[in-house]
């Protein structure tokens, strides 16, 4: 009974990575997303690509719960960005400005692999049509809990 739970619980865990991953591919190739889905999801799988990419190319032991963290951290992280950030227009432009610092911050303040390669980690952040301005380097548990923690502070400061 034991050894089928353990099973269980660790195809559910190979699950997770594979299922943003997937969920984020469909909007991609589906007709009705809209530009912003696109956008969102495109950032999602290139980010994704890039934390499989980076494990192998620096030949990393990394378990399933690292690659699920980081998927399920990386969802978070942009949905809650999008939520803050509509939250913020209603208030002011500057709270956008500082809503978008705080989450682009975060993203280049946590690296996850050190790559040294910044025309590749910074393609988001350089590209000035971009709704995630992130970098593709981050730790996304560590962005996620640090956006967490001080976007009420920004939203609630009058």
């Amino acid at each position: 009974m034991l050894t089928m739970v353990l099973f269980a619980s660790s195809v559910n865990a190979q699950n997770l990575y594979r299922k943003v991953y997937d969920d984020a591919t469909a909007v991609v190739n589906s007709a009705n997303a809209s530009e912003d889905e696109l956008q969102l999801n495109q950032f999602k799988i290139t980010c994704l690509n890039y934390i499989n990419m980076m494990v192998q190319k620096q030949n990393l032991k990394k378990d399933n719960y690292f690659f699920d963290a980081q998927a399920v951290s990386l969802t978070s992280f942009v949905t809650d960005f999008q939520v803050n950030l509509y939250k913020a227009r209603s208030i002011s432009s500057e709270k956008r400005l500082e809503i978008i610092k705080l989450y682009q911050d975060a993203t280049l303040n946590n690296p996850l692999f050190k790559d040294t390669d910044k025309e590749r980690t910074m393609c988001y952040v350089n590209d000035m049509i971009s709704s995630t301005p992130f970098c593709l380097d981050t730790d996304w548990e560590k962005a996620y809990e640090i956006t967490t923690s001080k976007v009420k502070d920004i939203l609630n400061k009058k």
